[in-house]
């Protein structure tokens, strides 16, 4: 639902924090395959999450620990 509101109003960049913790695997992917179209249409996706097999779907990786950058990079 939450994600529901924020692109109700056709945002240019979208944050998520842990967009798909709390779903079952199959609305998880579905969320995913959403930000792959909005990502499609250029819009900017800044997510958080602690998964590695669901960052590795991103462009670029920033890595941050006791809150300063460990790493930064672009992915293709």
């Amino acid at each position: 639902m939450a994600i529901a509101r924020a692109l109700a109003v056709d945002p240019l960049i979208i944050l998520a924090d842990e967009p798909t913790g709390n779903l079952d695997s199959r609305s998880g992917a579905e969320i995913l395959d959403l930000f792959d179209e909005l990502h499609e249409q250029g819009k900017t996706l800044i997510m958080v999450t602690h998964s590695d097999e669901l960052a590795e779907r991103s462009a670029r990786w920033v890595r941050l620990r006791d809150g300063l950058v460990e790493s930064d990079e672009r992915r293709t």
